[in-house]
């Protein structure tokens, strides 16, 4: 069993002011209408890193393989499936806390199938593309809560989104 990553503790919610110096993700370059767009061609290139011969190799111990990036990714469109739906249906909801690296660990992302996490992750990036693809006008301003306090509309969710999964692009392919 690979060692346990760090817990990620950051606060990322200031990706939605500034631009990323790590992967360049900008936020004020995107609108709402373009993340099904941008997530399926994320969805793409996972699909290409997945076939990778060293997908199950650590570049670092402390570092997740493109194998475990993939399968966070998955999850994450998972999740914000999940979060964008609840804004859709319900007023100001208050999403449940999601611990991603104590999913990692109790999901065996280390152990999963490279072939059926493809196949998993591009079928849950076009679900939740398809989710963003029904937010109306009216609908684009409806707003969420993360456990931690953090309020965001669908279109501010959205663009975090984005750019968790454009991250990871860059994670895996720097």
């Amino acid at each position: 069993m690979p060692e346990p990553i760090a817990p990620d503790t950051k606060d990322w919610t200031w990706v939605l002011e500034q631009q990323c110096d790590e992967c360049g993700f900008d936020p004020a370059a995107q609108t709402l209408a373009a993340v099904p767009g941008l997530i399926h061609d994320t969805a793409m290139a996972f699909s290409a890193v997945l076939r990778r011969a060293e997908v199950r190799e650590r570049p670092q111990p402390d570092v997740w393989s493109p194998l475990e990036y993939a399968c966070h990714v998955r999850d994450v469109h998972r999740i914000f499936a999940e979060r964008v739906a609840l804004m859709l249906t319900e007023d100001a909801p208050t999403f449940a806390n999601w611990d991603q690296d104590e999913t990692a660990i109790a999901s065996r992302y280390d152990e999963q199938d490279p072939a059926e996490v493809d196949v998993d992750l591009i079928e849950a990036a076009g679900h939740v593309a398809g989710l963003y693809s029904t937010v109306t006008p009216e609908t684009i301003g409806r707003t969420g809560v993360r456990s931690n306090g953090s309020a965001f509309t669908i279109e501010t969710l959205g663009l975090y989104h984005l750019h968790d999964v454009v991250h990871h692009v860059h994670d895996v392919r720097a």
